[in-house]
């Protein structure tokens, strides 16, 4: 069974909670309260080993595998592994042909919709990452870790403090 024969059942559910700020609607009261949080920023769940926090508990036990390097999903195919059966469900799709997502400016395709949203800065020339050190800017946060790794090196900084002086 293909992915999307998959995923298209629920867009069959009903949905009859809505939130009164964007308008999204969801199938349980549970769904909504949860969604609330995106608007509030509020995020109640804080990480011990690190400074990271979130709005839902789901989201801070995936985090928590970044800690302990735990991989116990593996793909079927090429044998690499992954966290959480999501990450093997988005790694699924580099070995399928499909390309669902299209640009409009090239007509360039990608797998992943966050592909093709990293994409649109090419043709935007958008750099929403900056260097808090000397304000260089940067199209992907990749780029940015990647620089501050240089220059970390170059100059004898450690990664600890690297890594919160340029971010």
């Amino acid at each position: 069974m293909s992915t999307m024969n998959l995923h298209s059942p629920m867009h069959a559910i009903e949905k009859p909670h809505s939130c009164e700020v964007c308008g999204k609607a969801f199938s349980t009261k549970t769904h909504l309260n949860l969604h609330y949080l995106t608007h509030t920023k509020e995020k109640p769940h804080s990480c011990e080993e690190c400074d990271k926090a979130f709005s839902r508990k789901y989201s801070l036990n995936l985090h928590y595998l970044t800690h302990t390097k735990e991989k116990p999903h593996s793909c079927d195919e090429c044998g690499n592994s992954f966290a959480t059966k999501d990450t093997l469900k988005l790694h699924y799709l580099t070995h399928s042909k499909a390309k669902p997502h299209s640009c409009e400016v090239c007509d360039k395709a990608f797998s992943r919709k966050s592909f093709l949203n990293r994409h649109y800065l090419t043709h935007t020339e958008e750099k929403p990452y900056s260097c808090d050190e000397c304000g260089k800017a940067f199209a992907r946060k990749t780029i940015l870790i990647g620089t501050t790794s240089l220059i970390q090196k170059r100059n004898h900084i450690p990664v600890k403090y690297a890594v919160k002086r340029f971010h």
